[in-house]
């Protein structure tokens, strides 16, 4: 994962002054809050036309056949 280092903030900041954080994510899209040394949370625009992503009934169908046939033992299972 490739961090921007103008978008770390740690979390002493984040509680202490979010509107900076915000400031941050408007300027770079994304800022990513350090708990620990170790990044922990990621705050970012959410773009509404974008906000809902679906996925196409071929993805569906083919995930569905895969989960089918490898646990087709418990679903036979299930089914008595």
């Amino acid at each position: 994962m490739m961090i921007d280092s103008n978008t770390i903030v740690s979390m002493t900041e984040a509680n202490q002054n979010f509107s900076m954080v915000t400031r941050i994510v408007d300027q770079y899209g994304t800022a990513v809050i350090f708990k620990n040394n170790k990044p922990r949370y990621e705050i970012r625009i959410i773009d509404e036309e974008n906000e809902t992503e679906t996925a196409s009934d071929e993805d569906v169908l083919a995930l569905s056949k895969k989960f089918l046939k490898r646990n087709a033992k418990v679903y036979e299972e299930l089914a008595k």
